[in-house]
């Protein structure tokens, strides 16, 4: 059994999935909504022939459609019933998507289903009751804010990537679609540096896992996570991320004894005028620039089954 699949691959039954083939489904819905014929063949250890077959039989009854890419078959379950008996029915995968959300979500599905035993948070409001349990706020959470025309809808974790956590520590996952930069890399981490630093404080040790196709890309990712990960290649920069985090939390202590007028703050400051300067201080010393992400490790993995060439 998949842990993190949480018995859900059962409901696929209805469908006529059992087994294998059911947690197969699961995992493509909530990890990607899309896979190719070499994924399933890898999976279900079956030859291409069964492979295409399985395909047909779900194209045929409209619970998925198969496109082509650039010479790449690319089968996506679009079938919302599906969703619905997963309890995922509000998630995206079912869309058509840009060439390079479709490599990232291939990506992500290809590490998820060599190692399933990470105990993933596959969905949005899995992610964010996760952190929240452990008393972090959404304002530290990585969002994307859409407007339309009937308001704002704010949505955690948009670029779907894999993400695990358990009593030691997360794992965050970062899928490369084939950018020529290590831009998409750096803003991934940005994003996701308060809530790093906010695990951290709780004890939890972080690691990245860059998943690449190229030797490039590979090497890539290795230089910029190397860089987040040991700090005696930049001993400077983890100092002012450490000491930021300390002051911070000062400034907080301070402002919270200002607001409940506790003693025990204002005096060690000397009275409530002690206590602004002593802010107006802390907030001097705060570093005019931000931080690096901070990891504790990482790992790039290369995948097999999608070749690095253009898609």
């Amino acid at each position: 059994m998949i842990a993190h699949l949480r018995g859900r691959e059962k409901a696929l039954e209805a469908f006529g999935w059992t087994g294998r083939n059911a947690e197969w489904i699961a995992l493509v819905c909530l990890h990607s909504g899309v896979f190719t014929r070499d994924q399933i063949s890898d999976w279900l250890r079956i030859d291409r022939f069964k492979a295409l077959r399985f395909v047909q039989d779900i194209t045929a009854r409209r619970l998925a459609a198969e496109d082509t890419h650039e010479g790449r078959k690319i089968c996506r379950i679009c079938g919302r019933a599906i969703y619905r008996s997963l309890g995922a029915e509000d998630i995206r995968h079912r869309r058509i998507a840009s060439p390079e959300v479709l490599m990232r979500r291939l990506l992500s599905l290809d590490y998820v289903i060599e190692h399933t035993g990470q105990p993933w948070l596959p969905t949005e409001h899995e992610k964010v009751s996760a952190f929240e349990t452990l008393g972090i706020e959404r304002a530290l959470l990585p969002v994307r804010v859409y407007r339309g025309a009937a308001g704002e809808t704010r949505r955690y974790f948009p670029l779907k990537l894999p993400v695990a956590l358990d009593t030691d520590g997360a794992v965050f996952v970062y899928a490369d679609p084939g950018h020529e930069t290590a831009t998409g890399l750096h803003s991934w981490g940005r994003a996701h540096r308060a809530l790093w630093g906010a695990l951290q404080e709780r004890g939890r040790a972080i690691e990245a896992i860059a998943v690449v196709r190229t030797d490039s890309e590979f090497d890539r990712a290795e230089k910029v996570l190397a860089n987040w990960t040991d700090p005696a290649r930049s001993p400077s920069r983890s100092r002012s991320s450490a000491t930021g985090r300390e002051i911070r939390r000062d400034i907080e202590r301070i402002e919270e004894g200002i607001r409940r007028r506790d003693e025990n703050v204002i005096e060690k400051q000397g009275s409530i005028r002690g206590c602004l300067i002593r802010l107006a201080e802390l907030r001097a010393a705060l570093p005019t620039a931000p931080s690096e992400a901070v990891i504790d490790d990482f790992t790039v993995w290369r995948s097999t089954r999608l070749p690095g060439d253009p898609f």
